[in-house]
Formats: C-alpha cells, sequence, structure tokens
C-alpha cells in the first residue's frame, strides 16, 4: 500500500506566501529608489558595521601617531633639558670665574698698597669648621718661604698671623680668635691701642678695642686703624678697620670701643702671605744699621 507523500503546507498557502514576498520586495525596491533589497538590507547591517570598523581603525592610527609624537616630544625634551643643563654648569662656571676674578683684583689691590713686602699668594684649604675662618689652612708652607709669625693680608686688610708650618701647608690665626691680641694704633694720632679677637662679636661684624689714651687727641668714629710700630709679631701699617664706636672707659684715664674690621671673616678663599717676620724686618734693619756705622767708623 502506496503512502503519499503530502506536504504540512498547503500548495494554496505557499502560493500567498510567495505572493506576499513578491509584494514586499517590490515596496523596498520602491522605498530604495531601484536600489534592491540586498542593498536596503547592507545600508542596515554592511554599512554600519563598516563605519564602525573605520572608526576604530582612525582611533587606532590617531593613538598611533600620538604615541610617536609623544615619543618624539620625550626626545626632544630630553635634548632641551641636556642642553638647559649644560648652559646652567657653564653659567656657574662663568659667574664663579666671574667672582674669582673680582677677588684676585682686590688681591692685586692689596698687592699693590704693599708693595714694599715681599709676599706670596696661597689659597685656603680648610677651615675649622665654624661660621668664621677664625682658624684655617692654607696650601703653601715653608717651601714657599713661609714662617711662624709671617703676616696674612686679604680682602682690604689684616687677616692675622700664621701659627704652624709645613712644608705644603701653613695654619692661620685671625685676629678674630678668641686668643687674638694685636697692637694697634689710629692712623691719623698714633695714639696705641690693644685690638682683641671675640668670635661673638663677630656675630654683628665688630672687633674690639681698648687702652686708648684719653688725650686731648680728638678721635672719632671712621678714624682708621692699623697695626702699630711698638707689635713684636705684626709689621706697622698694616690695615684693621675703621672706628664705629668709641667710649670713654669709667677710670677716664683711657677709652674703648668697636672697629668693623676691613676683611669679611665669613668668607676667606685667597690670601697674600707677607715672606719676612716682624723679626726679619727689625733684624735686617739693625744688621743694616751696623754696617752703615761700621762703613763710618
Amino acid at each position: 500500500m502506496k503512502i503519499k507523500n503530502q506536504s504540512s503546507i498547503p500548495s494554496k498557502y505557499w502560493l500567498a506566501i510567495i505572493a506576499v514576498i513578491c509584494v514586499i520586495l517590490l515596496g523596498i525596491d520602491q522605498v530604495t529608489d531601484g536600489g534592491g533589497p540586498l542593498r536596503f538590507i547592507g545600508n542596515y547591517t554592511v554599512v554600519p558595521m563598516q563605519k564602525g570598523i573605520s572608526y576604530v581603525g582612525r582611533w587606532l592610527s590617531d593613538l598611533s601617531d600620538n604615541f610617536e609624537t609623544l615619543q618624539d616630544m620625550k626626545k626632544q625634551n630630553e635634548t632641551l633639558q641636556s642642553k638647559v643643563d649644560e648652559l646652567t654648569i657653564d653659567n656657574t662656571r662663568l659667574r664663579q670665574d666671574e667672582y674669582e676674578l673680582e677677588r684676585l683684583r682686590d688681591l692685586y689691590k692689596l698687592d699693590q698698597n704693599y708693595s714694599d713686602y715681599e709676599k706670596i699668594g696661597a689659597h685656603v684649604i680648610a677651615n675649622n669648621g665654624t661660621n668664621w675662618f677664625s682658624d684655617f689652612t692654607i696650601d703653601k708652607g715653608s717651601a714657599d718661604g713661609i714662617k711662624v709669625n709671617c703676616n696674612v693680608l686679604a680682602g682690604s686688610g689684616l687677616v692675622g698671623l700664621v701659627t704652624e708650618v709645613g712644608p705644603h701647608y701653613a695654619r692661620v690665626r685671625s685676629i678674630i680668635d678668641n686668643s687674638s691680641n694685636v697692637s694697634a694704633m689710629i692712623l691719623s694720632t698714633s695714639d696705641t691701642c690693644i685690638v682683641r679677637g671675640d668670635l661673638k662679636l663677630m656675630d654683628d661684624g665688630r672687633l674690639r678695642f681698648e687702652k686708648l689714651a684719653n688725650n686731648d687727641n680728638d678721635i672719632k668714629v671712621g678714624e682708621q686703624v692699623v697695626t702699630s710700630y711698638v707689635s713684636d709679631r705684626f709689621v706697622q701699617g698694616l690695615f684693621i678697620g675703621y672706628i664705629s664706636e668709641i667710649n670713654v672707659d669709667s677710670n677716664n684715664l683711657t677709652r674703648s670701643g668697636y672697629i668693623t674690621p676691613a676683611v669679611d671673616f665669613s668668607k676667606i678663599q685667597e690670601v697674600l702671605v707677607l715672606t719676612k717676620t716682624k723679626e726679619d724686618m727689625t733684624n735686617g734693619a739693625d744688621d743694616k744699621s751696623a754696617s752703615d756705622t761700621a762703613k763710618g767708623e
């Protein structure tokens, strides 16, 4: 017995479905101005995908360009920073050279002011660790003709004395040290006094003087103070500073006060050392006097 294959959907329904599909396709064709149904479908499916892919591609391209630009800018910044560092170093060196030139000019002027004395220049290589150069070391010594009690100059005047000497170094005690006493005199009147070191006073930029005779000589603020002719260690006439204050002592016999030093003791880098001591000069003068006397006889 044969079984007939029958479709689950009657043929008349298939005809109706096909007719409806045809009508839909005709409608789509009208809506798309003849573009066709595939084009219509593509406009709503493929085209948005293409736009998305294109956007992502442009974004990745921009990101790559930005990254390359950032790398280029980073390299340029590194190059510029390197140039800035070099210029900063060069500028610092130029400023150091300028300051050193100024100091050397001052030292040259000082050398000219004391041209009658034999001198040698030296650099400060060590300080005693305080804010003031009350005790420091220089890079010249006995091999250069320096000896104990040689007078040391800097800035505009007297710094101190050499207290210790090695072959290639010397130690200097300045006149501001607490243990320093300098026999001095007022330049305009030749009245003698004693200048004493005091590190506490140096915080105010001052030195103390005392035992100045209270006589008829009118001594005012601003008078110059120099080393005295009666000093046994300091050469006569070395500039110490200016009187900034003067008062009569309670005994009414002497005067005392304060001096503004000629040297900035907070920053000493180069000095001049007189290679002959006061004793050398005195003995030389005595020897010359004895020689002249012998010739006269």
